[in-house]
């Protein structure tokens, strides 16, 4: 009777421990489920795009074009960044070369304060690079008010540009003035009357 007891225990026993397992191997698939649906919530990894960096002609291009933007706002800071501190400007003016970038931001700032509503549009530009140095020469029409007299010219320039720290930065500004576009000449004065002083005109060096 005591060995009878005994198997049914066991037996009863062994039912538990069955059961057991086809519950945990039930569970198993469920959980499985479970962790491939999150991942599929968590949807796919997103890459950074990658951008390519632009060519150096078109790295100049755009310095040119940031150059002139600040030439015509009169954004010093913005000028500056364009300029090597060691530059050297010839400009079309009978004068001797303008040597360094705080020699030229003087200049720069006594022909901006005579100007105001400038526009300076730049044409037919090329550019060609060489190792760390480039060049570019394009032309331009300027118009203005200049002195309260409107104004106009066009002319050409010469960039010589020095790749420094990875920035392109102008080292040498050879601008020549081809014609000035004057406004009508006054009325003639009456006989007799001084005439009037006429403001020094220099040309822009953009």
């Amino acid at each position: 009777m005591h060995e009878v007891s005994v198997k049914r225990k066991l037996r009863a026993a062994g039912l538990l421990f069955l059961c057991g397992c086809v519950l945990l191997l039930g569970a198993l698939p469920a959980a499985a489920q479970n962790e491939k649906k999150k991942k599929k919530d968590k949807g796919p990894i997103e890459t950074a795009p990658l951008t390519l960096p632009l060519p150096e002609e078109k790295q100049i291009d755009v310095a040119i074009s940031g150059m002139l933007a600040a030439w015509q706002l009169g954004d010093v800071e913005l000028l500056h960044k364009a300029y090597a501190d060691d530059v050297s400007i010839v400009s079309g003016a009978w004068e001797p070369p303008i040597l360094g970038w705080a020699n030229y931001l003087a200049d720069y700032q006594r022909q901006r304060a005579r100007v105001q509503q400038v526009r300076m549009d730049r044409l037919n530009t090329f550019v060609h690079v060489s190792g760390a140095f480039g060049w570019a020469c394009y032309q331009w029409e300027f118009s203005g008010v200049v002195d309260g007299q409107q104004s106009a010219a066009r002319g050409q320039t010469t960039l010589l540009l020095e790749k420094r720290n990875g920035q392109w930065l102008i080292v040498h500004n050879h601008t020549s003035l081809i014609q000035a576009i004057t406004p009508p000449a006054p009325a003639a004065a009456p006989a007799g009357a001084p005439s009037p002083a006429q403001p020094e005109s220099k040309p822009p060096s953009p």
